[in-house]
């Protein structure tokens, strides 16, 4: 059985899960999803066209599925979703997806500290952590275990790949592929996040691997075009190189140099 305070307003249209705790001055729209064994913090609003997954924890004032900042958007129905397991801390932002793809995804075992902000029609993978402050651009993708240090904003329409860590207060206005160190202004390649994945189980041959896509990439002298196709021609039994260069083919914004050139 839930347990709801008397104080918090709770549309008789949502749909509450099992044993959910809604904190006191709670506000929970008619649209609303939330799973079972969630918690929701004191003054937090859920609006219209959250869907909330099981074991989530959203702490105080946190705004989910709020109406997003798209001037071109009319008012139709569209959703944020919130995987499994994740944590929300206080004053997070969501917004809700635009009229293009009509949706916000945020995966599950995701923490999502103090102040953040994803915009509409962002997707975070699983297992991410947005530490204080981040701000995420519409149309941002965040890759499933990237790590992005506290205000660092993410220009809208960027891409973070797969195990990447951002240093602090760096902006990302290119696309960071997956399994490396980003820091420096203008933010810059500095190395594989080698301790995250080695965490991860990643084998030393499969480090080798990235390392060496990376070599093509930065330190041959070829431009991305020419690197990707090297990467294809000689790497085809890797799938780290083959997940790096999955992202390059859908890199739009072009991809960060390197630290020192």
């Amino acid at each position: 059985m839930s347990k709801i305070h008397h104080t918090a307003i709770v549309s008789p249209k949502a749909i509450i899960g099992e044993n959910v705790s809604i904190a006191p001055f709670a506000v929970i729209y008619d649209d609303v999803e939330i799973g079972d064994n969630s918690s929701i913090g004191p003054h937090s609003v859920i609006y219209d066209g959250a869907r909330i997954g099981k074991n989530v924890i959203i702490y105080q004032g946190a705004s989910i599925a709020h109406v997003c900042q798209d001037l071109k958007f009319k008012p139709e129905p569209t959703i944020c979703t919130v995987g499994d397991n994740t944590t929300i801390h206080e004053f997070v932002t969501l917004h809700r997806g635009s009229n293009e793809t009509k949706r916000t995804l945020i995966g599950s075992n995701v923490l999502l500290m103090a102040y953040a902000h994803v915009a509409h029609d962002c997707v975070v993978g699983d297992n991410c952590i947005l530490a204080n402050g981040v701000q995420i651009g519409g149309f941002g993708e965040v890759d499933d275990w990237a790590i992005i240090g506290g205000c660092t904003p993410i220009h809208q329409f960027c891409k973070v790949g797969k195990h990447c860590m951002v240093g602090g207060a760096f902006r990302v206005v290119k696309d960071v592929p997956p399994f490396i160190l980003a820091g420096e202004e203008p933010l810059k390649y500095a190395g594989l996040n080698s301790i995250g994945l080695r965490r991860r189980g990643f084998t030393p041959q499969q480090i080798d691997n990235i390392k060496k896509a990376y070599h093509i990439i930065y330190d041959s002298g070829l431009n991305v075009s020419q690197a990707k196709e090297k990467i294809a021609a000689e790497m085809s039994g890797s799938s780290e190189a083959q997940e790096i260069l999955s992202f390059l083919n859908r890199c739009k914004r072009g991809i960060i140099g390197k630290l020192g050139a």
